[in-house]
């Protein structure tokens, strides 16, 4: 499984992101939402790994420095792999943003096996995932259930995922 370092939106945009998932699961589509779990939340994936080491957590705080991180939501986007797509909701990349996942990028060479080179500096593109794993057909049909996300977005946590313990830590902003 794999392991990443992520940030989490505000509420807010939780709670849209979430009604998305629900709108798309009631239609029969791969939404992210699964039987749920306290792990499985809206997030923007910064930099994923097949593995990345605990003693990374200690670098958190100093990442979290940065929150809340103030973004805007592009519009819906389909990112293809393996014949099926990743709907998602596009991030639109500020200074601030690509700052912040350098900078993660950075740390994580000392905590990370091998990074996946999709989320590396230069390859990465910020989203927020709706469904996976879905045919072009699928992706039209669930873009008529998506209302437009064209709105403004606050990180407001970083977290490390560790897929292999489906275990997260989360460091909130320190307001």
């Amino acid at each position: 499984m794999a392991h990443s370092l992520e940030l989490l939106p505000g509420p807010e945009t939780d709670a849209v992101l979430r009604a998305a998932w629900d709108r798309l699961a009631a239609a029969g589509l791969r939404a992210v939402r699964r039987p749920a779990s306290p792990t499985d939340r809206p997030h923007c994936t910064l930099i994923a790994a097949p593995r990345i080491a605990s003693d990374v957590d200690a670098l958190l705080p100093e990442l979290a420095t940065h929150l809340p991180l103030a973004a805007h939501l592009g519009p819906p986007v389909a990112l293809p792999g393996r014949g099926r797509y990743t709907l998602a909701v596009a991030v639109v990349p500020n200074a601030a943003l690509l700052a912040l996942h350098a900078q993660a990028a950075a740390a994580l060479d000392a905590y990370a096996t091998q990074t996946f080179g999709h989320t590396r500096p230069g390859r990465w593109t910020a989203h927020l995932t709706l469904a996976r794993r879905l045919t072009g057909d699928q992706v039209g049909a669930a873009l008529e259930l998506l209302d437009r996300t064209d709105q403004p977005v606050a990180f407001t946590a970083i977290r490390r995922w560790d897929g292999d313990a489906a275990r997260d830590v989360v460091v909130e902003a320190p307001f």
